[in-house]
């Protein structure tokens, strides 16, 4: 999962949001070296990738683009299900998208010291983009896939993964929706064992 699922999975306790967030910089046992909540969060988006790469439903989805994008397949559904997510926020959430896009750059803000080197290089242009609100529409997406694709050196061609996402919607959105339901189940699972063991 992307971004916004990963932020949202986490709950309403903000430190384990932020560790939610930063877990992709934080490798092997090095996650010790953080508080209780950020360990948490950061074992927490190790259980969400794990689950979401195993996952049937989600290679029914991966498996549509594997012909022309390969590895980066899994990375393209990922931005894909972000976007579904932000626009059909309201059937899982009471606070607005705009709202609670606002409020998570005020937490990295107000938590900027404990994020990671990389993370810090990245929140600037996340928060200036206005990334999480992008993905809503299916332009943010194909600004994202742009970008996605520039790191690339232009190998990857998601750019053009554009195409495949209308081309597909119905399929994709209905994939989202069933693989999400499970995740969330299995997210707040994990969330309350972690709480329980992590000491």
């Amino acid at each position: 999962m992307n971004y916004l699922a990963h932020i949202y999975l986490s709950g309403n306790n903000e430190l384990i949001t932020i560790g939610n967030f930063i877990a992709d910089s934080v490798k092997g046992s090095n996650y010790k070296n953080y508080s209780k909540e950020l360990q948490i969060g950061i074992l927490l988006h190790r259980h969400i990738d794990t689950f979401t790469d195993a996952h049937k439903t989600v290679r029914l989805s991966t498996k549509r683009l594997h012909k022309n994008y390969g590895h980066y397949s899994g990375v393209i559904v990922d931005i894909f299900y972000d976007h579904f997510l932000a626009k059909n926020w309201s059937n899982y959430s009471k606070i607005p998208l705009n709202e609670y896009v606002m409020n998570f750059y005020d937490s990295l803000e107000a938590n900027f010291e404990i994020l990671t080197p990389k993370v810090k290089h990245m929140v600037p242009y996340m928060i200036n983009g206005n990334w999480l609100l992008s993905y809503a529409s299916t332009d943010g997406i194909q600004k994202v896939l742009e970008g996605m694709n520039k790191r690339t050196k232009n190998r990857s061609k998601m750019n053009l993964a554009i195409n495949e996402l209308k081309e597909s919607y119905n399929e994709f959105e209905s994939e989202f929706t069933a693989f999400f339901k499970e995740l969330i189940d299995s997210s707040n699972k994990k969330l309350q064992e972690l709480n329980k063991t992590i000491i």
